[in-house]
């Protein structure tokens, strides 16, 4: 399937993405890392489901990180830091985790960010990938302010160079499918998606009224519901 060309409506829909990565990995007593958690929903769920499960939640981005702190939970460790430069010493953990994160690393540190994630898993574990395809309605609204063409493509190419390189990872299972996305009204969409903490996208009043020309078709009484089409590769350490 051609990852510019995959059709959401075709994708099975998963409402919760633990229920994908639970299918894959396993996750009861494991010491997992998280690479660019952001609000580290996934993590909060994957500690209270899967007993003695640990996770480290590692964000780059000061203000979230700030936040994860205010609300701590009993397993799941904040820690401020880069995919580039992971503050742990070698082969600490069962698994590591990037959730729409990859692409966010920039261009020339990304095969840093996997060499990273490759020395901090001991050998046998597991490394999962989740990015978004690059289709669908919702994203057709984003890309007028924010492109994500050649960084999700980037992502994907630095995961076939640490692939191929044949040193450190070997390809151990892969999966498409939808992640249903609702906003309650335009308000919300616009706090959400055109002014996060982590990435400043100059929006200009002009670029606001082109983004509401796209949105509010898609708005009803109940809101706005998307699709979001995602692309899960499953990594295995090597040794």
């Amino acid at each position: 399937m051609n990852e510019h060309q995959a059709d959401p409506d075709q994708l099975p829909l998963v409402r919760d993405e633990l229920d994908v990565l639970g299918d894959l990995v396993p996750l009861a007593g494991q010491r997992i890392i998280e690479l660019g958690c952001g609000n580290a929903r996934l993590a909060r769920s994957l500690v209270l489901r899967h007993a003695g499960s640990q996770v480290v939640g590692l964000e780059v981005d000061a203000v979230q990180h700030t936040k994860n702190v205010s609300s701590p939970q009993e397993r799941l460790l904040f820690v401020a830091g880069s995919a580039e430069a992971v503050p742990f010493p070698d082969a600490v953990f069962d698994g590591a985790m990037m959730l729409k994160s990859l692409h966010h690393v920039p261009l020339d540190g990304m095969d840093a960010a996997l060499a990273e994630v490759a020395r901090v898993v001991k050998p046998g574990g597991w490394f999962y990938v989740s990015e978004p395809i690059f289709g669908g309605a919702l994203n057709q609204i984003v890309r007028l302010y924010n492109d994500e063409n050649t960084v999700r493509r980037a992502a994907q190419d630095a995961l076939d160079r640490a692939l191929a390189a044949g040193t450190r990872w070997e390809a151990a299972g892969e999966r498409r499918f939808a992640q249903p996305a609702h906003f309650k009204d335009r308000a919300e969409f616009e706090h959400r998606m055109l002014y996060p903490s982590f990435a400043d996208h100059h929006i200009t009043p002009a670029l606001v009224a082109r983004v509401r020309a796209a949105f509010d078709p898609h708005c009803g009484p109940d809101g706005a519901h998307f699709v979001r089409p995602m692309h899960v590769r499953l990594l295995r350490r090597k040794g």
